[in-house]
């Protein structure tokens, strides 16, 4: 028993500290899966919609929060700290991810769970069988617990556990500010945008049968698309029946586009133009709007213009054009995007692509905007 017991606590140890360190070096992205759940939690309204919607704003702390003590319980399971706390922490959050991937899997209004991060995609079906499997483990180490011992003395026990506090906490800090230390995103540098957006080639739709369902008198019947009635028939609805399931393959980029304040969408005119150019990714105005990266901002389109290079702002927000191009008077073209195509591409806020044609050259987080301008 003390050997397994052993073995289980190696390996839930390990799990845990990967998982919450390849989580750690981006933080927003669990925040924004967190927002995920709370929406389709909450799209019922009511008392439920409330509470969900009062949570959203506080997805970033509880993601920050427990990332840490997912990497924390981990090792503390490995070194032997506060045993009994800790397994039955790593006990209930285990439960609580199982759950999350369950709805996840079999409702499928979560699109992967996130569990492993962008780097480590799986589907939720092996996330779902992972988490059985370490609640069986952790099961095991529950039994077990008088096998769990100590590796260090108690005063190195705790100089373990508040060094792994500090080093967790600065990761995603420096993250939030810096962009992610491992970009897995399809944004990262030496991507070309253009050819991401395309479908690819082994790529099959959904296949679907359509039938309409018409009214004469007391009669109602339903007919194909090759056997419509004559106009003396009054239109019910329409019925769609999936005959074929595609294989759900979708380009690594599906929801980025740029469109000018007429609506018209300028992103194969943007992304094929030959040369450097710079997109500022700002989603929203928030405080920071009346100071912080303006200076960078000034300094990255004076640069901009020196070199003949052009900049465009990309925003999903349709203030961002007054402030900028009114209120502050830079005279920087403004594009507005899907807010959650903007979460991905840009994991700070703001974020400045330098792009050469439509690779992305080089890109810079909030904190190191005006490093571009030297």
């Amino acid at each position: 028993m003390k050997i397994i017991v052993n073995i289980s606590r190696v390996i839930v140890g390990i799990l845990f500290i990967f998982s919450g360190l390849v989580k750690a070096m981006d933080p927003l992205g669990l925040a924004y899966k967190t927002q995920e759940f709370f929406e389709a939690w909450g799209d019922g309204g009511g008392a439920m919609g409330s509470v969900m919607n009062s949570l959203h704003n506080f997805a970033l702390g509880f993601s920050v929060v427990m990332i840490t003590i997912e990497v924390l319980a981990g090792v503390a399971l490995l070194i032997g700290w506060r045993k009994n706390i800790v397994v039955w922490i790593l006990f209930y959050m285990t439960l609580f991810y199982t759950f999350l991937t369950a709805y996840s899997l079999f409702t499928g209004k979560i699109r992967e769970c996130g569990c492993f991060g962008s780097c480590f995609p799986i589907t939720d079906l092996q996330t779902f069988l992972k988490n059985l499997v370490l609640l069986a483990l952790i099961i095991i180490l529950l039994a077990g617990r008088k096998y769990i011992n100590p590796l260090f003395q108690a005063m190195s026990n705790f100089g373990v556990i508040a060094l792994t506090v500090m080093v967790v906490v600065y990761m995603q800090s420096y993250a939030l500010e810096h962009l992610p230390f491992i970009d897995c995103l399809p944004y990262k540098t030496g991507n070309n945008l253009l050819k991401l957006r395309e479908m690819p080639a082994d790529a099959t739709s959904d296949k679907f049968a359509y039938s309409f369902v018409y009214k004469k008198g007391n009669e109602t019947k339903e007919f194909t698309t090759d056997n419509l009635p004559d106009s003396t028939w009054l239109f019910v609805e329409q019925k769609k029946k999936l005959i074929e399931k595609g294989n759900g393959k979708v380009p690594a980029i599906n929801d980025f586009s740029l469109s000018d304040v007429n609506g018209n969408d300028s992103t194969e005119a943007i992304l094929s133009q030959p040369g450097k150019y710079y997109l500022f990714f700002l989603n929203t105005l928030d405080k920071r709007a009346s100071f912080g990266w303006l200076r960078s901002f000034s300094d990255v389109l004076k640069k901009a213009k020196e070199n003949n290079e052009k900049m465009y702002v990309v925003t999903s927000d349709e203030k961002v054009d007054s402030f900028i191009n009114v209120k502050k008077k830079f005279n920087v073209p403004v594009y507005t995007c899907d807010m959650t195509a903007i979460k991905t591409a840009a994991r700070s806020t703001p974020t400045l692509f330098l792009m050469n044609g439509p690779v992305v050259e080089n890109k810079w987080g909030s904190a190191d905007i005006d490093k571009a301008s030297k």
